[in-house]
């Protein structure tokens, strides 16, 4: 009973945790926006947000791994506060940067533990369960926190917004303090921990998850990069008006928490990567079929497959790096492979602008979707031979 009692705490953390990132995003770019007028400034703040994940990828992992992920959690989150509250009366864009940045080093440092701490509260056999309704919450917490925030922004300015947004971190604190994981796995000795680059290094020689690695990092990529282009296709190539494009995102957004919940828990523990691999491919095809018949329904139909698939792969890859990576490096495995995403996303929002303009939107999303799809293909014709060869 308390396992699960656990468990859905930690889900409900991590959705609030979701709400309270884009939360506290939204009214900090608006603020930005409107007291600067300056595009480049808004930039530096996603930056400043996103960048932390990369360049404290190590200590994060390192911290996940060699303390008590509950109380890295805790402290975190009640330092996360603090900088919201500091947030909501300061002014001055160079220490909102400078804030927002410490609030992108929180993220980078509390989702590392958070992943780690997932079958330890759930318990193994129950691994897969846990992270689909970690990553449904996470994707209503998406939903939700730009909502919330521009509706805040709105009436009571960033203030308003990041008084919330710190209430939120108060809560994912209260419930690190109360949920109580399994201990029944051995402490590592202090000569047996390794350094921070062994997350990395495990996650490039294991042979399954390098090649899922890869080919996820590729659908990264171009995933984002499609990210500048939707509203054009929507709106210039599919002439579907603003409500159009609103309902394509959402198309997609649907997808992914359906695919999360429902068909990623359905995956055999045997076939992981098979099925992430498998998902990559159908995601690409969601992306770029539209493209090649322009119908608004078949648009939405493709967008929903692709959102189906978009789900079910991020569970599946989670899944699998909790049951190939040892418990004593999930902190810096999870660490390093959101330092990869988090980059990936950085380079991609500046190259899919680029991409709009070169070749248009069109052309950019079909790209966008063809490409990962080749990856895919290719790696799942990969895993297939290395299976013929250790069976020979």
């Amino acid at each position: 009973m308390s396992q699960g009692r656990d468990l859905h705490l930690l889900v409900g953390a991590v959705g609030l945790s979701a709400l309270g990132d884009w939360l506290a995003l939204v009214p900090l770019a608006l603020h930005l926006e409107e007291t600067t007028g300056s595009g480049i400034l808004v930039a530096l703040l996603f930056v400043a947000i996103w960048s932390p994940a990369i360049v404290l990828a190590g200590p994060a992992g390192l911290l996940a791994d060699r303390f008590d992920t509950r109380r890295v959690l805790l402290v975190v989150s009640l330092t996360e506060a603090v900088v919201a509250i500091t947030l909501a009366f300061v002014s001055g864009t160079g220490p909102v940067l400078v804030l927002a940045g410490l609030l992108g080093a929180g993220f980078a440092l509390s989702q590392p533990a958070e992943f780690a701490l997932v079958p330890r509260v759930a318990g193994e056999a129950r691994v897969v369960v846990a992270n689909a309704r970690v990553e449904t919450a996470r994707y209503v917490g998406f939903t939700v926190g730009p909502l919330v925030g521009g509706g805040l922004a709105a009436a009571g300015g960033m203030r308003a917004a990041m008084l919330v947004n710190a209430a939120s971190f108060l809560v994912v604190a209260v419930v690190a303090a109360v949920v109580r994981p399994d201990r029944s796995a051995a402490p590592v000795a202090a000569e047996e921990r390794g350094r921070a680059r062994d997350g990395i290094v495990f996650l490039v020689r294991e042979p399954t998850l390098a090649i899922v690695m890869v080919v996820a990092f590729i659908s990264l990529l171009f995933m984002t990069a499609s990210a500048a282009a939707k509203v054009f296709f929507a709106k210039d190539v599919l002439e579907i008006g603003d409500v159009g494009y609103g309902v394509l995102i959402a198309s997609w957004t649907l997808g992914m928490a359906l695919g999360a919940m429902f068909l990623a828990p359905r995956v055999p523990g045997s076939v992981l990567a098979l099925g992430a691999l498998v998902a990559i491919v159908v995601q690409g095809a969601g992306l770029a079929l539209p493209t090649l018949w322009l119908v608004a329904a078949f648009a939405f139909g493709g967008y929903l497959v692709g959102g189906l698939a978009h789900g079910t792969k991020n569970v599946l890859v989670r899944t699998l790096m909790h049951e190939r990576v040892p418990q004593s490096l999930h902190g810096r495995a999870f660490a390093a492979y959101n330092a990869l995403r988090n980059g990936a996303e950085l380079v991609a929002l500046l190259g899919g602008g680029l991409l709009v303009v070169a070749i248009g939107a069109r052309w950019t999303l079909l790209f966008a979707g063809v490409i990962p799809m080749a990856a895919g293909v290719f790696a799942i014709a990969v895993a297939r031979a290395q299976v013929a060869l250790e069976a020979a």
